[in-house]
């Protein structure tokens, strides 16, 4: 493993002074122990540090759960921190019986037997720095919210035109293609929207189907619970997105229920393909541009005043991984409001 091999190589260069050869054989013995139990704590706490260091937002826990299960982080951090802990209490040990170690021979097999332990503790958390190692990749390759600043997330069934649209309204290039699922995690633009400079959140497609949903429409979902404090509701009429309009209604209905309070501007995109559609909702075309500075007018206008709803929890807190939005949620009605740009359900 590359933690010992650093450790063992740094140990290794130990040239201490002495006046005899016993004298150096023990400075060079306690040496190796030290360097060697420093420089594995130094590696680990380097890992585990990057996770409390300014420490992950809400929004950012909330993905790491629905990728990786409830706890996973929270429990790979505690072993961490316990081999920690045994490793130092093994060099204090080793330190302690190097002193009173009597002849080369005994001094070599203290050193053995520190660097077989220190070993063993630190393949047993393999398994974990392994999935630290991927919660890091997974936690850069998704951006990082800024939790002062306003946030709108585009959510909506696949291939309805939501990263066209959030590439029309933000600083965002996101990839555009005439298939579903071409977006496969969350990626964000920013705005001006009048006197705010909003976060634009593009988001995979959700078909709206709780458990059986894939690694992309959970993190849609977490990103709309977690992360929204407008939601931009994006609906295809032409259905050339491959799903019906029932279906993407009855998500749109779902989302109502299960988010009140929570504003919600429902758009119909590609409206160059529909333009006499009779409609009371906001049509936007990315084509031509119809409707774009009407949509803008109203996410400025659909701005909360209260807190965003990501920021960062205190250390130990943790949130249940969303299954759609929660069941307790889905026995909440509220009635549908179908006119206008803006639901403040």
């Amino acid at each position: 493993m590359e933690i010992l091999d650093i450790a063992f190589h740094r140990a290794s260069l130990a040239t201490p002074k002495g006046s005899t050869k016993a004298e150096r054989d023990r400075r060079r013995a306690q040496l190796k122990v030290i360097r060697s139990g420093a420089t594995v704590q130094r590696q680990l706490r380097s890992i585990t540090g990057s996770f409390h260091r300014p420490g992950l937002t809400d929004l950012e826990r909330s993905l790491v759960q629905t990728r990786f299960g409830e706890g996973a982080l929270e429990r790979s951090l505690a072993r961490v921190a316990r081999a920690i802990a045994r490793i130092q209490g093994l060099q204090r040990e080793s330190e302690r019986s190097l002193r009173h170690a009597s002849g080369p021979e005994e001094i070599g097999t203290e050193v053995r037997r520190f660097y077989g332990r220190l070993s063993s503790h630190v393949r047993e958390i393999d398994v974990d720095l392994e999935r630290l190692g991927e919660i890091r990749r997974f936690l850069r390759a998704r951006p990082h919210l800024e939790p002062s600043a306003p946030t709108v997330v585009v959510a909506g069934f696949p291939n309805v035109g939501k990263s066209a649209l959030v590439g029309k309204l933000s600083s965002a290039h996101p990839r555009v293609a005439e298939f579903p699922f071409t977006t496969l995690s969350i990626e964000v633009g920013h705005a001006d929207l009048g006197f705010d400079r909003w976060q634009i959140l593009d988001t995979p497609g959700v078909l709206g189907r709780g458990r059986r949903a894939n690694a992309a429409e959970r993190e849609a979902v977490t990103a709309v619970e977690k992360a929204a404090q407008v939601i931009l509701f994006v609906i295809d009429p032409t259905e050339s997105c491959g799903y019906p309009m029932a279906d993407q209604e009855a998500l749109l209905d779902r989302w109502r229920r299960e988010l009140p309070g929570r504003p919600i501007i429902v758009v119909e995109s590609k409206s160059d393909l529909v333009p006499d559609r009779k409609t009371d909702r906001l049509q936007v075309s990315t084509v031509t541009d119809r409707g774009l500075e009407e949509l803008r007018k109203a996410i400025r206008d659909a701005a909360p005043t209260r807190s965003p709803p990501f920021v960062a929890r205190e250390s130990g807190e943790t949130d249940r991984a969303p299954e759609a939005f929660g069941s307790a949620a889905e026995r909440r009605e509220v009635p549908r409001n179908t006119r206008g740009a803006v639901d403040q359900d």
